[in-house]
């Protein structure tokens, strides 16, 4: 791969994972906007594990090299529900079993945040779901 994949290429495997993609900037950092099934108070765990396993498995496939993916969640277009992010690092280590899927949610868990919650309660973390069994 050159690691200048196009965006076409990124967008068709988040879809085909249940991913509403709104917009996505295939740089570095990739930035992915989508819109939730689950408009709802807190951004739905298991629709982050998708995407993220979407990502996982093209890096596996040599078909994506990881960057740091900033996802923002949306209810409707404009209107931000929540924002988390993974380091490229992160991908590289579950992929070569150095840390397990159950590392990897909660680091991403961790840098999560809710658009109508304060700055002190996101920084404590949230635990719960997993990219493994996709909650």
């Amino acid at each position: 791969m050159t690691g200048d994949e196009p965006t076409t290429e990124v967008e068709p495997a988040l879809r085909s994972y249940g991913v509403s993609v709104e917009s996505i900037d295939d740089g570095d950092p990739m930035e992915l906007t989508y819109m939730t099934a689950f408009p709802g108070r807190e951004v739905h765990h298991g629709e982050i594990g998708r995407a993220l396993n979407a990502l996982i498995d093209r890096a596996e496939a040599d078909a994506w090299d990881p960057v740091r993916v900033e996802g923002t969640v949306v209810r409707s277009p404009g209107d931000v529900l929540g924002t988390w992010h993974a380091e490229p690092e992160w991908f590289e280590q579950l992929i070569r079993y150095e840390i397990s899927e159950t590392e990897f949610s909660t680091r991403v868990l961790e840098t999560l945040s809710h658009a109508d919650e304060p700055v002190e309660a996101a920084e404590s973390g949230e635990e719960g779901a997993g990219v493994e069994d996709g909650t």
